[in-house]
């Protein structure tokens, strides 16, 4: 655990705050596809990505999903930090992209080290920031962009994230993350694919220029 830390966290943590979590962290894989987080569960302790991608979700009313943002290695979620804080119940859900590792941080340990590391409080307020800026980015494609523009967009970041130009996702599964229709989905698909954008498979996407 010591060697990933100072790998993803050494430019970022003192070497004690590393010693500490190596120390108390509870290392944890995840597969694919796997919820980490659920929407109005009270966590118990906090991420730090070490590997892998997840990606964090907001339900409405009706209980379709809304994509927020994706976590990457080296970060932690903002809206768990806030949960972990104010003890409250979450409401976000967080599941693996792809297969991941993470170090679970007691959430008894946030207070304590805000107030006895200068790197651990920047490193609370970055991830803050990066995650509202991500929010905001959300909400100005929802309200801004039309859906040819949102559906470019999320397959060039999906692609990013995953590091392949193949993505195995479901028409009705892109169709949850950008809180649309399959219909909507598939026909804006075969658009691109008509454009040369994009080849449209059985089980996959391919990019091909995007």
């Amino acid at each position: 655990m010591q060697k990933e830390l100072i790998e993803n966290y050494g430019t970022v943590f003192e070497k004690e705050l590393i010693n500490e979590i190596a120390n108390i962290g509870l290392l944890k894989n995840t597969k694919e596809g796997d919820t980490l987080i659920e929407i109005g569960n009270y966590i118990k302790s906090m991420p730090l990505l070490i590997s892998g991608a997840i990606k964090i979700l907001r339900e409405d009313t009706d209980g379709d999903e809304l994509l927020l943002y994706y976590l990457e290695k080296g970060q932690t979620c903002s809206m768990t930090l806030n949960c972990c804080m104010s003890s409250s119940k979450s409401e976000i859900r967080a599941i693996a992209e792809t297969d991941t590792t993470l170090i679970m941080i007691p959430i008894e340990k946030m207070e304590e080290w805000t107030a006895k590391y200068k790197s651990w409080r920047n490193f609370v307020f970055d991830s803050y920031n990066t995650r509202l800026k991500e929010l905001l980015n959300t909400v100005d494609s929802i309200a801004f962009q039309n859906m040819d523009k949102r559906l470019i967009d999320y397959l060039k970041e999906k692609s990013r994230i995953l590091n392949s130009k193949t993505i195995h996702s479901t028409h009705q599964e892109i169709a949850y993350d950008l809180h649309s229709s399959r219909v909507v989905v598939s026909r804006l698909l075969k658009k691109l694919e008509e454009l040369g954008s994009i080849k449209l498979n059985r089980n996959y996407i391919k990019i091909i220029k995007l």
